[in-house]
């Protein structure tokens, strides 16, 4: 039994995923947090959280790397960790870190840095000679303008150390330009209390549908488990829609893809772990978007396991601790599986959200939830804003998407302030 330690979460699904699947492996672990109540206020209905099943549970200031490694080392002598690991981006680099202090297995900590930094991994795949869209990086508003000038609207804005898409975003001149820009700078701590850089990444504006692919490398060598395909909403913003594993993609498309992906991750020198790799499918060929060195989002992960058997967050875990995980693929008798997510209409308090039967009755719905009453919600501007979801799988062909779609479609958000102005 292998003992890991967790060093902070995504609140979402990985926070149930990747603790169940450390368990049902075998192997226990140990989670360290700066912030318990972080994690509990986002609730888990009766159960206790998954988080809270933990051998041990200790606070201690993540965001202090130099403090950290002292701490943590003391821990490792009482407790005698046999590898590090964590599902949220912003703590990547340090469990890489991490590991590598306590000579446990890992990636290396510069290509995690390289993969998750969008602007570093830019300059790597660059340099590599992939094909990628134009890109500049900035950081006063002076370069930024002109930057711009020099690629030419539209461009997409993005920062270089968020996710879940947040302020990334399209604009089609200056006016909009400085607008993405002010936005980025009166947002200098994220969400885990750590000050962000101010660089701004400008890019070309890649046309076409995107997918991800799914991977995991073992001392450099990418086996790619298969492609999802995504939807978006629409501009400026580009906000999740949903996803369907395996994509209904011809094979050569399929191919290329999957090739572009193995080598973007070998650009920035990825050399152990999980890895979703985002894309857009251009008329030029496939473009990356971005890399991402751990397991998806949005229960892709999921839908992967359903559709092969295999268990992402598992492998993730189990390559955290020097194991060789299983990647066959089995016949599941699903062919594909899909999640579609309910956006806001608007921001607002949520009075409820009607037609929930019809998913309770669906035999295809394998999985569902919506906010309570009572929620509060901001405007659809990223993919921290869902309202709900509704996973399908298809035993047949590739409908799970369009099934996911229509039921979601079914859903009505009603708001508190239309009641009362109803009642008014």
């Amino acid at each position: 039994m292998g003992h890991v330690l967790l060093v902070e979460s995504w609140v979402g699904a990985m926070s149930t995923l990747l603790p169940r699947a450390i368990r049902e492996a075998g192997h226990r672990f140990t989670f360290l947090t700066r912030n318990l109540h972080h994690y509990l206020r986002q609730g888990v209905g009766e159960d206790v959280h998954p988080l809270l099943t933990a051998d041990n549970v200790i606070t201690a200031e993540t965001n202090d790397l130099d403090t950290l490694r002292h701490q943590v080392q003391r821990l490792h002598e009482v407790l005698r960790f046999d590898g590090v690991i964590t599902s949220c981006d912003y703590y990547l680099s340090t469990a890489a870190q991490l590991a590598a202090q306590l000579d446990l297995p890992g990636a290396r900590p510069e290509a995690v840095e390289c993969a998750y930094r969008k602007d570093l991994a830019r300059q790597r795949m660059q340099a590599a000679g992939l094909p990628g869209p134009a890109f500049a990086i900035t950081e006063d508003w002076p370069g930024t303008e002109a930057a711009a000038r020099r690629l030419g609207f539209p461009l997409v804005v993005k920062p270089v150390d968020l996710c879940a898409g947040m302020f990334v975003r399209l604009v089609a001149d200056r006016t909009q330009l400085r607008e993405a820009f002010d936005a980025l700078g009166d947002f200098p701590v994220n969400a885990r209390g750590q000050q962000r850089s101010s660089l701004v990444l400008l890019e070309e504006v890649l046309v076409g549908p995107e997918v991800s692919v799914e991977t995991v490398t073992i001392d450099r060598a990418t086996t790619v488990l298969g492609v999802t395909d995504k939807s978006l909403a629409g501009e400026p913003w580009f906000v999740e829609t949903g996803h369907m594993f395996p994509a209904a993609l011809d094979a050569a498309t399929a191919t290329a893809v999957c090739d572009m992906a193995v080598a973007a991750l070998a650009a920035v020198g990825f050399d152990r772990g999980v890895a979703h790799t985002e894309l857009r499918l251009t008329a030029a060929g496939p473009r990356v978007v971005e890399i991402n060195p751990r397991p998806a989002g949005n229960q892709i992960t999921e839908l992967v396991r359903r559709a092969t058997g295999v268990d992402l967050p598992m492998v993730f875990a189990q390559l955290a601790l020097g194991e060789q995980p299983d990647l066959g693929v089995a016949d599941t008798g699903v062919r594909s599986a899909a999640i579609s997510f309910l956006l806001p209409p608007r921001a607002g308090t949520v009075a409820g959200i009607d037609g929930s039967a019809a998913l309770t009755a669906a035999p295809d719905v394998v999985d569902w939830a919506v906010k309570p009453a009572g929620h509060r919600t901001a405007d659809a501007v990223s993919n921290n804003n869902y309202l709900g979801h509704v996973m399908t799988v298809d035993t047949v062909g590739h409908g799970a998407r369009a099934r996911a779609e229509e039921l979601v479609a079914g859903l009505g958000v009603r708001y508190a302030d239309d009641m009362a102005g109803a009642l008014a």
